[in-house]
């Protein structure tokens, strides 16, 4: 009975080892669990090797201080508000600016592209729709690398959008756009993208060859005719008997009067009070959900609502730009009250 039962064990593993055969049954053992929706689905971050689209290369590199604009193009690809950038490491997180309208988003980053085109970013459609860009065309856009809050990166991965971001004022977009028109791409062909910095770009000048110039012939000197020499005068013998007068001293200057003491300013001439300018934002009601972030003022500046925080001193100027800052307002600057 028993070495019926153990015949019926070896069959059995023999008709399984010819239905699995040794690779195939490594390779089934060795398979990736299925990706997390959790943080863990954010890493490990991968940068990948350099590729080809178009004639052109691309390097993907870990920029952590990416700051660029260029142009987005609407994809087809893509679920939630998700995009795809070139060098970027994957996944990783940006703020999308509109630079017709100053709307910003926050978009994952989890695939590259554009794979039909040389623009800087591509958009999901929901992405699309959400940063409110016209259909059928190109958009000029700003993207900046950012480490958003856990609770962001969750609403993203699950396929929901994190809440719209601060306003770009028109002042900042018109200043973007002047750095997408002189732009210079690094690959002939590749539209216009620059990526934003303190160091002004380099402008190579074309510089002609030199010509060979002989030099003039030196002119013929001139001549000078001889000036006959006087005969020199014969001292006069001195009289005997005879004294010089005296040079009297001169008379001593004057001083010269000092100069009047520069008059103290006036009381009324003290500096101006310092205000912290943290954003301007075309709905009252946003202005005053970020005035309530940051402790501010709301004031209206023609279509405009401002966003301020008054502060006495230096002192306090510094701290409120610090805080607004550490809000999330990256724009916000210290000004002298209107």
């Amino acid at each position: 009975m028993k070495s019926i039962t153990n015949r019926a064990s070896v069959m059995a593993a023999l008709a399984t080892l010819a239905l699995y055969p040794a690779g195939a049954h490594a390779a089934h053992r060795a398979a990736p669990a299925a990706p997390s929706a959790g943080p863990e689905a954010d890493y490990p971050i991968t940068v990948g090797d350099a590729y080809a689209v178009g004639g052109v290369t691309y390097t993907p590199a870990d920029t952590l201080n990416y700051d660029a604009v260029g142009y987005a193009h609407a994809g087809t690809e893509g679920t939630g508000i998700s995009g795809a950038h070139h060098s970027l490491p994957l996944p990783c997180y940006v703020e999308v600016t509109s630079l017709d309208s100053g709307h910003t988003i926050l978009v994952r980053l989890d695939r590259r592209g554009p794979m039909n085109g040389k623009q800087l970013v591509e958009l999901s459609p929901a992405a699309w729709a959400q940063l409110g860009l016209p259909a059928g065309t190109d958009a000029p856009v700003r993207v900046r690398r950012v480490n958003p809050p856990e609770p962001e990166r969750a609403l993203l991965r699950s396929g929901g959008h994190a809440p719209d971001r601060m306003e770009t004022p028109p002042g900042l977009r018109a200043a973007l756009r002047r750095k997408l028109v002189v732009a210079t791409p690094a690959t002939p062909g590749e539209p216009p993208s620059a990526t934003l910095s303190s160091t002004p770009p380099q402008v190579t000048t074309r510089m002609m060859p030199a010509r060979t110039i002989a030099p003039a012939p030196p002119p013929a000197p001139t001549p000078v005719p001889a000036v006959p020499r006087p005969a020199a005068a014969k001292p006069a013998p001195a009289k005997v008997g005879t004294t010089k007068p005296a040079t009297p001293n001169p008379a001593p200057a004057k001083p010269a009067p000092p100069k009047p003491a520069p008059a103290a300013p006036p009381a009324h001439a003290a500096a101006r009070p310092l205000v912290v300018q943290v954003a301007a934002f075309a709905s009252k009601e946003r202005a005053e959900k970020a005035a309530k972030q940051v402790g501010g003022n709301v004031e209206p500046a023609g279509k405009l609502w401002r966003v301020r925080i008054p502060a006495g001193d230096d002192n306090q100027a510094r701290a409120a730009l610090a805080k607004a800052k550490q809000s999330g307002y990256a724009g916000a600057i210290i000004l002298h009250h209107d």
